[in-house]
């Protein structure tokens, strides 16, 4: 009965699968929130749209395109540099930190209105403290590896 019992406490981690994990419980967190606004939404959204009310149009005349795709393209942009300078310097969190920097600089010049020198100190203190903080806190103080 004791063995049993142990037996059931124990944890085994297969870590070329770990990763895994949480993408599958994220997506299905999203899956069932997707479901939910369509029921409570969906009939009244889908009434308006045939009464003329709405349209499926996905941008109106005042949406801002330019910042919408430089996000986009900068996200993907990220994600995949991250990865590239990860491999240069492996376990360490540098393609983290190295990528981070540029990208939150960037992101912050994409949204940021009126730029002038003071704003410009501020979003390049933030793109290069933030980062390293970040980077230190989760590479060094609690051992998670980083890309």
């Amino acid at each position: 009965m004791e063995s049993r019992l142990s037996s059931m406490l124990e944890v085994s981690i297969d870590f070329g699968q770990s990763h895994l994990f949480f993408p599958k419980i994220v997506i299905g967190t999203l899956l069932v929130l997707l479901t939910m606004i369509v029921l409570v939404y969906g009939r009244g959204f889908y009434r308006d749209v045939r009464a003329g009310k709405r349209s499926l149009a996905f941008f109106n005349e005042h949406s801002d395109k330019f910042r919408l795709f430089a996000t986009l393209a900068l996200t993907v942009a990220y994600f995949l540099l991250m990865d590239w300078v990860g491999n240069l310097f492996p376990n360490m969190g540098f393609g983290f930190l190295f990528v981070s920097m540029p990208f939150m600089f960037l992101m912050s010049l994409l949204y940021a209105h009126d730029i002038c020198k003071k704003k410009l100190t501020a979003i390049a203190a933030n793109a290069l403290i933030a980062p390293l903080v970040a980077w230190y806190v989760l590479a060094n103080l609690f051992n998670i590896s980083l890309p």
